[in-house]
């Protein structure tokens, strides 16, 4: 049974850090993909940071600069560092990963983490 569990989230001032963390616990061969996504209410949920397969990283335009996505591949950990945040960076933080589970690659989800933040 594979599960991804989000912590870190909560009430900030605009221009406060946060940090998220995702553990990714359970029976899998390899993690092709990781990363974090976002959905503000009313809005389609988006990509705001991932790992490549390649190992590269991608980051929406919107959080360049401001957040960083960084991994623990020893704890199986992914980790979202959000600094300088804005009141239109609250949503709710999903962490997601594309694993191979039995030969078979799944893409999981977090349960989400709510993040908002205060003008």
């Amino acid at each position: 049974q594979v599960q991804l569990v989000e912590s870190g989230g909560g009430l900030v001032q605009a221009g406060a850090p946060l940090r998220l963390s995702c553990v990714i616990s359970g029976n899998f061969f390899t993690i092709n993909f990781m990363g974090w996504y976002r959905q503000a209410p009313g809005k389609q949920r988006e990509l705001v940071a991932a790992f490549t397969s390649g190992g590269s990283t991608n980051y929406a335009d919107s959080v360049k600069g401001r957040f960083t996505i960084s991994r623990d591949n020893a704890k199986n950990t992914v980790y979202l560092q959000m600094n300088s945040l804005k009141p239109e960076d609250t949503a709710v933080y999903y962490c997601a990963a594309e694993l191979v589970v039995f030969g078979t690659k799944t893409k999981y989800w977090g349960q989400g983490t709510q993040v908002t933040v205060s003008s």
